[in-house]
């Protein structure tokens, strides 16, 4: 017994010195693996992060990558007469799964694009749309979509804002969309330009959740939740994603356009792409070089005619379902000569959507537009993200002291957190310091520079209306793919206008344009005189700029007589200008810009007051008569033949963007799918078998 005794703490010793080794061996895996677990989760966590605003979004696959079978190209052909641009898009959704699909596509237009028709191909066969309310193009779509066929249908979100779906895409197969939409051609300091965009930056949804408790879903449409501000977030959020998130080759453009200027061109530049221009006499056949552009950017193109046929006056006219339509365009060729004493009050977007090139194009604009200012001018800087702050408590008058404040504060702005747009525009327009600092000549102005990413514009519009005063606001879109319906809104009801900066090599030209204006005399006051007082459109044109085209469309009008144009120079005196109508060229889609024109003066009226109810009233017939897509409207196509059988599951999926380009990854928008749950409890469930592996070590131990 005593041998037996002493044996047994030696081999109880030997064991004993082992386990502790092995334990604390167990223990540090089972640290190093918590710790790394740690940083996997909070990756995954931060790309799952709530996004600007209370949108929020839910999950994301485990590789970080969007799986998709929807594979998307895109194709425009743009046929520019005069002053309308006349495009056909294509939008190919090629489905690679082995599943029945139905697509939706949130993409962006033009924000004065007017869609007026539609069309669905399917091999061979072609199905032309049919334009309807928008509550009886959904119902159609649906009944069709529940019974296997083929189907298609286009809504708008917001003016540059639409939506496509498409149902019942059988695997493997491949069905295109076919839009045509017109547009107004941008002419501004003897400059033709035109802006296709082909990607969005993601917009802040401010507001509370219209939701108490948003649960995760297994599939839906956008990243954002509907808010109080934002009803309608899940509609205009599309999920963001990198190029090699989707298939190979998706996400692909073909652009050409054919450039009838109706005067010789010049020159043929862009600022996103570089370009292949063709000249066949005064016509010109232009293609961004190479197979194809990536959708990550505005596709941007400029033409200049020759100095001496530089236009100043020009007349179009069509006629359609037995009305005449004239549209005249006059370029004043004001004196700018004279200089304006002004107080002027930069507002720069410091938001997280600018992080990257947009910010740094954004103090870029800032320090440009600071050199503008001269003795006996005021300025202020004000930036907002989530909050709003100054750099002086109200305007300051220049001086080198001033000035030098500014670019140190200039240089230091950064970019992150939400999108709080409607204190700051208060700040800007709210008159600061007593009104004796301020000389009674001078002109208040603000520069707003932003990329314009926010849900709710109609809100803002309003703030601007109703707060604007004596003020005039000018807009600078910032970044690659910004919100230009709403840096055009702004400038018009600001009393303003807008330009867009796509890169730091453009502030020289594009922004510099924008402070010579704002420097330059305005003139004001104006009327027109038509021969027949018909519905013309502006019925008030406003200020006119240096530079700027004063554009009326008219309904009713017959091409005889002259248009008589009054206005008042800064100096008081009178300014008068004739235009005969005789010698109007022909014109195509007058009467669709005029639709659109009369629709959107209708509806503004929201600004003074009117229901939602009276504005549809008033739009619909208009939009029927036109076959224009409105937010009550829109176009929807079927093919009878059902295809799909009740046995066949149809699954929905959301056609991401990709991220503008410049843009951080944190604008990344992944989408939901079923694979992150079953993912993370894996995880957990790694995560405890080393703490299960220490607990079987310490029973051998101590047991």
């Amino acid at each position: 017994m005593q041998n037996l005794t002493l044996s047994r703490p030696r081999g109880l010793r030997s064991k004993t010195t082992s386990r502790p080794r092995l334990l604390r061996v167990m223990e540090g895996i089972s640290l190093w693996l918590a710790v790394a677990l740690f940083f996997v989760l909070q990756s995954a966590a931060a790309r799952a992060s709530e996004s600007p605003g209370t949108g929020e979004l839910r999950l994301m696959t485990p590789s970080g990558q969007i799986e998709t079978a929807l594979a998307l190209n895109t194709d425009y052909r743009v046929n520019v007469s005069a002053l309308l641009a006349d495009t056909r898009l294509k939008q190919t959704f090629r489905n690679t799964s082995d599943d029945w699909r139905e697509g939706t596509y949130v993409f962006p237009l033009p924000e004065k694009a007017s869609v007026y028709a539609m069309r669905l191909h399917i091999g061979e066969r072609v199905i032309v749309g049919e334009i309807k309310t928008r509550e009886d193009a959904r119902k159609t779509y649906e009944k069709a979509k529940s019974e296997g066929k083929q189907a298609a249908q286009v809504e708008q979100q917001r003016p540059n804002l639409f939506t496509t779906r498409v149902a019942n895409i059988p695997p493997g197969e491949t069905v295109t969309v076919e839009l045509r939409y017109q547009q107004r051609v941008t002419y501004r300091d003897g400059e033709f330009s035109l802006r296709l965009p082909t990607t969005l930056t993601p917009r802040y949804m401010p507001g509370e959740p219209l939701v108490d408790d948003p649960k995760p879903v297994a599939w839906q449409q956008g990243w954002a939740v509907p808010t109080t501000e934002v009803p309608d977030a899940d509609a205009i959020s599309p999920y963001t994603v990198n190029p090699g998130d989707v298939p190979a080759g998706s996400h692909r453009a073909q652009v050409h356009l054919t450039l009838n200027a109706g005067l010789p061109i010049e020159q043929v530049v862009s600022p996103s792409h570089a370009l292949d221009s063709v000249w066949r006499g005064q016509q010109v056949e232009v293609s961004p070089k190479g197979d194809g552009v990536t959708m990550d950017r505005d596709v941007v193109v400029r033409w200049r005619p020759k100095r001496e046929q530089t236009p100043s006056a020009a007349v179009f006219h069509e006629q359609y379902d037995g009305e005449d339509y004239l549209l005249a365009m006059v370029v004043p060729g004001l004196n700018g000569g004279q200089s304006l004493s002004r107080e002027l009050i930069f507002v720069v977007d410091t938001s997280g959507s600018m992080a990257g090139e947009s910010i740094r194009q954004a103090r870029e604009a800032l320090l440009a537009g600071l050199e503008t200012l001269k003795p006996g001018d005021r300025f202020n800087i004000i930036q907002f993200n989530s909050t709003t702050s100054a750099l002086f408590g109200s305007a300051r008058d220049v001086s080198a002291d001033s000035l030098r404040a500014a670019r140190q504060y200039a240089a230091n702005l950064s970019a992150n957190g939400g999108t709080e747009m409607s204190p700051a525009l208060d700040r800007a327009l709210r008159q600061q310091g007593p009104a004796s600092e301020k000389p009674s000549t001078q002109v208040r102005q603000v520069l707003f520079m932003t990329d314009g990413a926010v849900g709710n514009e109609q809100a803002l519009f309003q703030q601007i209306h109703d707060q604007l005063g004596g003020t005039r606001l000018f807009t600078v879109g910032i970044g690659s793919a910004p919100n230009m319906h709403f840096m055009r809104e702004a400038a018009r009801f600001g009393r303003g206008t807008f330009t867009a900066v796509g890169s730091s090599a453009e502030i020289g030209s594009q922004l510099g344009s924008l402070l010579d204006r704002m420097a330059a005399p305005v003139l004001g006051h104006l009327s027109a005189s038509w021969p027949n007082q018909p519905t013309a459109f502006p019925e008030r044109p406003g200020d006119l700029f240096q530079g700027e085209p004063l554009v009326l469309v008219a309904r009713g009008q017959a091409p005889v007589g002259e248009l008589k144009l009054s206005g008042e120079l800064p100096d008081g005196t009178p300014w008068q200008r004739a235009l005969k109508l005789d010698a109007a060229a022909p014109g195509q889609g007058l009467h669709r810009y005029w639709a659109r024109q009369q629709i959107d003066q209708i509806s503004d009226q929201r600004i003074y007051g009117a229901s939602e109810a009276d504005i549809r009233a008033e739009v619909t017939p208009l939009a029927l008569a036109h076959g224009l897509v409105t937010p009550y409207t829109s176009f929807v196509a079927v093919d009878q033949t059902p295809v799909r059988t009740r046995e066949d599951k149809l699954k929905a999926e959301s056609v991401p963007t990709l991220l503008p380009a410049g843009s951080t990854p944190g604008m990344l928008r992944y989408p939901q799918t079923a694979t992150p749950s079953s993912l993370l409890i894996l995880i957990g469930l790694a995560g405890l078998m080393p703490a299960f592996g220490v607990f079987l070590a310490r029973r051998r131990v101590f047991g």
